[in-house]
């Protein structure tokens, strides 16, 4: 039954997105989603890592409510500096910021944090997977961002992951 449902989740995940895309409950919109909840699964399941054990869900709920609020925060302080600075005044490149966290998982949430804050994009990762490199659109004090995503992104993730 396990080559079957593999991921029943996932399973759940795909079929629920395939009814809410479709937006319909027809008897062919099941049957559809019915197939493609089983049949992805079932065909990636080599491509997923190992299975993710997740701890300390007051962490996760913490970090996710951070994740939001820098999320605005960072929206607001992108908008002002495209809207009131000119190119050449706003400062952007790229940071080294090294790291701890080695769970892949946990890597793989950072990218998207770091990603889905707007004004931040993840570059590389170093091949031993000990430096990020972070592309900033306005960078103010280096040594203070490294700070800022190792207390308030790494540190969690690795509470959470490792």
């Amino acid at each position: 039954m396990r080559w079957l449902l593999p991921s029943p989740v996932l399973s759940v995940a795909l079929f629920l997105l395939w009814i809410l895309l479709m937006q319909s409950l027809s008897a062919g919109t099941l049957v559809l989603g019915t197939v493609l909840a089983l049949f992805w699964p079932a065909v990636t399941a080599r491509l997923r890592p190992a299975p993710v054990r997740m701890r300390r869900p007051l962490v996760m709920a913490r970090l996710f409510g951070r994740v939001v609020l820098e999320m605005l925060r960072s929206n607001a302080e992108v908008a002002w500096a495209i809207l009131t600075r000119r190119s050449r005044d706003i400062r952007s490149g790229f940071v080294h910021i090294p790291l701890e966290l080695r769970d892949a998982s946990g890597l793989a949430a950072l990218a998207m944090i770091v990603t889905f804050t707007p004004g931040t994009a993840w570059a590389q990762l170093s091949a031993d997977n000990r430096v990020l490199l972070l592309h900033v659109l306005a960078i103010q004090n280096e040594a203070d961002l490294v700070a800022f995503i190792k207390r308030h992104y790494e540190r969690p993730l690795m509470e959470i992951f490792e």
